[in-house]
């Protein structure tokens, strides 16, 4: 219990700490604002990150193909200088592609699972029913016998065949 109660104020420590400085050196802090207002060097950087921000939110939100990681790895690797462009890693990045999840990958089967899902639920009810069914029908059938050789031959001998 009172790790659990350090845990607790460990993270409200945490997180007090992290609002203090957020607003002390954060964007939202008035030094910080005036500054980039009056330097065109960090206006064109933070120009430049709104944009890198925006074209990220527009990948996020376009479904992509797989291989958008190649084709980013490929546009970085181009950047550096030759002698890292030639490394063995550089060349396994050039190639690396995302392993989908596996929901993802065996989504194109959902729709047959379902029907087998439904067959076989299908199949289970009609199987329950017919026979809870045949054993009624069984037994009907039963009494109709036993009460025809009763008829016939008596209720001694009917007695003796069915009880038997």
């Amino acid at each position: 219990m009172k790790s659990n109660n350090k845990t607790n104020r460990c993270s409200k420590t945490r997180a007090l700490l992290h609002r203090a400085l957020s607003r002390s050196i954060g964007l939202d802090a008035d030094w910080v604002r005036n500054h980039i207002a009056a330097c065109p060097k960090c206006q064109r950087r933070f120009a430049a990150i709104g944009k890198v921000n925006l074209a990220l939110s527009m990948i996020k939100s376009q479904p992509q193909k797989l291989n958008l990681l190649m084709r980013a790895n490929r546009q970085a690797i181009g950047v550096l200088k030759h002698s890292l462009r030639q490394a063995p890693k550089a060349e396994k990045l050039r190639d690396a592609q995302p392993e989908p999840k596996l929901m993802d990958r065996c989504s194109k089967y959902s729709h047959s699972a379902a029907n087998v899902a439904a067959c076989a639920a299908i199949l289970f009810l009609m199987k329950v029913g017919v026979f809870s069914s045949m054993g009624r029908f069984q037994s009907q059938g039963k009494e109709v016998v036993q009460q025809y050789y009763a008829a016939q031959a008596g209720q001694d001998l009917a007695d003796e065949i069915f009880n038997a």
